[in-house]
């Protein structure tokens, strides 16, 4: 018997099946499916929460010069003219720079992050914008379990479904 359920599909299928049905628990929180589905999916949610619970703190902070285009009160960009050595006119964007304190991951953050990703793909969310799923989890999902040691997830049966009778259920993160 295998280490996993292979839920009718070929390989490449069940990994898109499963890497949504992650994807879809992380962001949004909750997700109804079959209960072979949300068994699996929880699996592999539950390995990604815990994974981002224990690196959630593990970064450094640094301050660096980022240089950025010139903006005028429309948003557009600033633009002088120069000229080339052939005495041909051309604009040029004026930049700015300014000091930004950034975010550095230590190497085992780093890890765990490239990790998740391969579990979960970029989504978005109701009004269209891109949501980064890997951030979201460190970000907004792990600092509610760090007093957890596991059992993030919860299946609750919710009965057949119309159709086929496949048993479904409702896959949610625990509050």
């Amino acid at each position: 018997m295998p280490g996993y359920r292979r839920l009718g599909r070929e390989t490449a299928a069940r990994k898109s099946i499963l890497r949504n049905l992650v994807t879809t628990l992380i962001v949004e929180g909750k997700v109804t499916t079959t209960e072979t589905r949300a068994k699996e999916a929880a699996r592999i949610a539950e390995k990604a929460i815990a994974l981002a619970v224990k690196e959630q703190n593990n970064f450094t902070t640094k301050t660096v010069q980022v240089s950025s285009a010139k903006l005028d009160d429309k948003g557009r960009k600033v633009l002088r003219s120069a000229t080339s050595k052939n005495d041909r006119a051309y604009d040029v964007v004026e930049r700015e720079m300014k000091t930004k304190t950034v975010q550095v991951d230590m190497p085992s953050r780093l890890a765990a992050r490239r990790k998740i990703m391969t579990m979960m793909v970029e989504t978005k969310d109701h009004e269209g914008n891109r949501v980064n799923t890997v951030n979201h989890l460190f970000n907004s999902v792990a600092p509610r379990y760090t007093t957890r040691s596991g059992g993030y997830t919860r299946i609750v049966k919710i009965g057949p479904r119309r159709g086929d009778a496949a048993p479904m259920a409702i896959l949610e993160l625990v509050d």
